[in-house]
């Protein structure tokens, strides 16, 4: 799916349900990690995370530009469009948008390194490395060493 085609999804998305017109931008942004998309106060874009769409499907994508549309209606009608507000709560269930979206299901494979202590044999696990030379046992203070 192109920018275009989410462009005009998210116009038909918004007349459908809100009858409203969406007269901004939907884009998809490919540094949204964690969230499925977001709407930008400043310019009232709508930023959409495309690892959703590819994993999850066109239903979920709709779901998530819904739920996105809801905080742009109601904050160009000056309305309470956060998430803990009562408005925006009555409009999710209104049209149907999920409050959240799916998690993805892939994780980052993280390197793990393990250091041991010379001294008592204590374990470490850590995910960045360690200096060694300035870093020692926090149990007995001896050498740590990596595995």
């Amino acid at each position: 799916m192109t920018d275009e085609q989410l462009q005009s999804l998210t116009e038909k998305i918004s007349l459908e349900f809100f009858q409203k017109p969406f007269k901004h931008k939907a884009v998809f942004n490919p540094r949204l990690r964690t969230s499925g998309g977001r709407y930008l106060l400043a310019n009232h874009y709508i930023e959409i995370n495309r690892k959703y769409y590819e994993e999850h499907g066109l239903e979920e994508l709709k779901g998530i530009i819904k739920h996105e549309l809801c905080h742009y209606h109601l904050h160009l009608e000056g309305k309470g469009y956060k998430h803990r507000d009562r408005e925006f709560r009555e409009l999710l269930n209104k049209v149907g948008a999920p409050r959240h979206c799916s998690p993805l299901s892939e994780k980052k494979n993280l390197t793990r390194r393990i250091y041991e202590c010379t001294r008592c044999g204590h374990i470490y696990t850590r995910q960045r490395r360690v200096n060694t030379n300035r870093y020692f046992c926090g149990k007995c203070k001896g050498k740590l060493f990596e595995k």
